[in-house]
């Protein structure tokens, strides 16, 4: 009988990972609270907990005037119609990444520009960045991905020299920092997913982080159907000046829950970075193994899902294959998202929308050309679940385990996947 797991030997690991997410006795009585109180909804906005949030949560990163909001996809349509980026515009964004970073514009009006990532941290390339500014450029969207971020130097160098305006996607940076300033506070918004798996939540919402207390006001008077908001976060306000807005408040309840989860979060980062460190230090010494390069402008480290590299002319196997292999040891990983140009979720061309009607150009995607993120998502990268960063030096021990065993198996492996592929045509 095999050794590998996948092929019918023992795992392993046979323990589960620490589930997600933590909750205790503290969440329960937070939200008894406000079901008691009556007051359950986002109206008025903000609600207490809903207000009390959006203050802690800048304090957390270290600045901005946040405006805490249903989800971590509308954030970024709201920070662009904030802006005042609408029909026409280009938005540039990373062509690797979740598919709510390039629709999130088109509900805008607006059009999302592919570009190329950077392989050395698969976070969005400046160089091709740079590249794609036209005349029609009013805004980019660098993602903060995996256990790293975009060069915040080159961006924000961009945006400056190009008249810019930058909407940080930050759905994987809570708490993270670029030489001291968190991530979401150097752009002009930071937007922040708080999504059941994400490493805060309140199994839906967002947060979005806005440089000035005008933009902040603007963001929210779009999310409470357009009524006005004193500039720097205060409720309604007798003013005549209203927004194009709808209801993207999020509930008291929702709030409640994070405002635990902000308790929690300090400690959980420090255990996270801690052994992400750790994990760079053990993957190092495995042959087709790459490390993402870790930016010394990255001076605290957060992530919602640790990113590395397979070499498969030197491992012995393409990374679709090496995740299957890891699940059945029983690890938690994946191969992450699909390029866009190749991603199912990511559909313009069926939308109803005016951009690709108007701008058909722009989504002709058997024509692009991404290599960098193609061979990140076709071929390299390996996602591992934050859960393995909250079970101590065990939890990374047993990757590194898994991984030295499928290698060690890899042309057993490999030939069993090439005859399931062939048999499956």
């Amino acid at each position: 009988m095999s050794e590998l797991a996948i092929l019918g030997g023992p795992k392993t690991r046979t323990q589960p990972y620490p589930k997600w997410p933590v909750w205790d006795q503290r969440d329960i009585d937070a939200v008894t609270a406000v079901i008691r109180s009556g007051q359950w909804g986002g109206y008025p906005y903000p609600g207490p907990n809903t207000a009390a949030l959006a203050k802690q949560f800048a304090d957390l990163q270290g600045g901005g005037y946040a405006v805490v909001m249903a989800n971590g996809t509308v954030t970024m349509e709201v920070a662009l119609r904030a802006a005042g980026v609408g029909w026409g515009d280009e938005v540039i964004v990373p062509a690797f990444t979740f598919q709510a970073t390039a629709s999130a514009p088109m509900a805008a009006g607006a059009i999302p520009v592919l570009v190329d990532v950077d392989p050395e941290n698969y976070c969005l390339d400046p160089r091709a960045a740079e590249k794609a500014i036209t005349a029609r450029t009013r805004a980019i969207m660098p993602v903060h991905l995996g256990s790293n971020m975009a060069d915040m130097d080159a961006i924000m160098d961009l945006a400056e020299r190009y008249d810019l305006i930058v909407v940080e996607d930050c759905a994987h940076a809570h708490g993270a920092k670029w030489r001291g300033k968190g991530a979401g506070t150097i752009g002009h918004f930071g937007s922040f997913s708080m999504q059941s798996s994400k490493i805060l939540t309140t199994g839906e919402g967002g947060i979005l982080l806005c440089r000035t207390p005008e933009l902040a006001a603007k963001a929210a008077s779009i999310i409470d159907c357009g009524r006005p908001h004193a500039p720097g976060g205060g409720g309604e306000i007798d003013s005549d000046e209203y927004m194009m807005g709808g209801n993207y408040r999020l509930s008291e309840i929702a709030s409640a829950l994070a405002l635990v989860g902000l308790e929690r979060f300090p400690a959980q980062q420090k255990e996270r970075e801690a052994m992400a460190a750790y994990m760079d230090e053990s993957l190092s010494e495995i042959p087709g193994v790459r490390v993402l390069r870790r930016d010394e402008r990255l001076t605290t480290r957060s992530f919602y899902q640790y990113i590395f590299a397979i070499q498969p002319e030197i491992f012995g196997l393409e990374h679709d294959v090496v995740c299957a292999a890891m699940e059945a040891e029983g690890i938690l990983c994946e191969t992450g998202y699909p390029a866009m140009h190749h991603y199912d979720l990511f559909q313009p061309q069926k939308s109803r929308l005016a951009v690709p009607n108007a701008f058909p150009e722009y989504f002709r995607f058997e024509e692009m050309s991404l290599p960098e993120a193609e061979r990140a998502c076709e071929h390299e990268a390996v996602w591992l679940d934050e859960a393995i960063f909250r079970d101590g030096p065990q939890g990374v021990d047993d990757v590194i385990d898994a991984l030295r065993k499928v290698q060690r198996h890899a042309e057993e492996l490999g030939h069993a996947a090439a005859e399931w592929k062939s048999a499956h045509k």
